[in-house]
């Protein structure tokens, strides 16, 4: 149980750093969403949006980061 709250802990002080990151350097990812391999189709009546590139380097990053959390805990 010592492990889980680490854990639990651990994921609590990343959340609240990307909290203030967000917060104060939202605006600096404007780009997010909007990169060459995106998919936006829009028509008279009708939008899609697919986010194809932007959520592949949001899997890396999350892949990344539970890679290196595993590592050292």
């Amino acid at each position: 149980m010592p492990d889980l709250g680490k854990l639990l802990l651990f994921i609590g002080v990343i959340l609240v750093l990307l909290g203030l990151f967000l917060i104060y350097f939202g605006n600096s990812f404007s780009w997010f969403g909007q990169l060459p391999g995106d998919i936006k189709v829009k028509r008279e009546n009708f939008s899609f949006h697919f986010p194809l590139t932007s959520m592949l380097l949001l899997s890396i990053f999350i892949s990344a980061a539970i890679w290196l959390v595993k590592r050292f805990l």
